[in-house]
């Protein structure tokens, strides 16, 4: 089982999360649900954060390192174009100040790190801990992920099934990890998507301890069922999900978001797990 040292807050020291949106001004529901879910957590928890939002693409705002927790979100586009634009540049440097501040022991209060899908993508490019590359077809809805024996020693994992349930949204995928890389880095990879053995392709990356202070999701942890639910009420969306997948799949999708077995789970456990091992406290999930 992994350790963490617990950060030790008390009356005299406030709780900073910082929120890096990469959502490039694009309407979504997960800032939404990133926020609904900080302020439940705060609320089972009797804390009272300070939270600060950055628009990192539109306005190339990133956070110093005063805050103490960091949720990086998903996003629209190509991450691996932007490598020479001036928000992906200054988001990789933010990234390397992480790692060097958690690396520095004089350091005694960590950064905590969560990324999110196009977080993650980019994370991943950054570290080279894998290959990003675009999917054949854009992969959306809920599916089950598949964990590893390492996640079931992960914290932020706690409570979770094999598999769990997801939604997944994205045009690009993380395969063919770089295991000399990982170790050297102390990463591990923690889940991998559904096994599809008619299909001759690889199974995607799902999640990825980085270090002992950052990980990050392929998938969407902060979706839930509300979110979803008005996702696909919208007319183009549902189009797009019936011509891609089939009416079917659509009512599938419909009904497994009522599922509390399933994304609400999955939006119940990991998130708060990774706020709840951020500042020290015992895990209380959102049920």
């Amino acid at each position: 089982m992994r350790i963490f040292a617990a950060m030790a807050w008390n009356e005299n020291k406030s709780v900073r999360i910082a929120i890096l949106d990469l959502n490039d001004g694009h309407a979504n529901q997960g800032m939404r649900c990133i926020r609904q879910i900080i302020r439940q957590w705060s609320e089972e928890n009797e804390l009272n954060p300070e939270v600060v939002e950055f628009d990192v693409r539109q306005k190339n705002e990133l956070p110093d390192t005063s805050f103490d927790i960091f949720i990086s979100s998903g996003g629209p586009g190509d991450p691996l174009s932007s490598r020479f634009d001036d928000w992906d540049i200054a988001w990789n440097r933010w990234l390397s100040d992480m790692v060097r501040w958690n690396e520095n022991p004089a350091n005694v209060q960590k950064k905590r790190v969560f990324l999110i899908c196009h977080s993650f993508q980019l994370a991943c490019r950054h570290f080279e801990t894998a290959i990003v590359t675009r999917r054949r077809s854009t992969s959306f809805g809920v599916f089950p992920v598949h964990m590893l024996r390492e996640a079931y020693d992960e914290p932020v994992f706690d409570g979770l099934r094999d598999p769990f349930y997801a939604v997944d949204s994205r045009d690009y995928q993380v395969v063919q990890p770089n295991h000399t890389i990982l170790r050297n880095l102390g990463a591990e990879i923690l889940c991998i998507e559904k096994n599809r053995p008619h299909v001759p392709y690889e199974r995607a990356i799902m999640a990825i301890r980085f270090n002992e202070y950052m990980i990050g999701t392929q998938f969407h942890p902060e979706a839930d069922a509300e979110g979803m639910s008005l996702h696909l009420q919208k007319e183009d969306r549902r189009q797009v999900v019936i011509e891609n997948h089939g009416e079917e799949k659509l009512n599938s999708m419909l009904e497994q978001l009522n599922d509390p077995d399933k994304i609400r789970w999955t939006y119940a456990h990991i998130l708060p797990n990774f706020l709840n091992e951020s500042v020290g406290q015992e895990a209380n999930v959102l049920i």
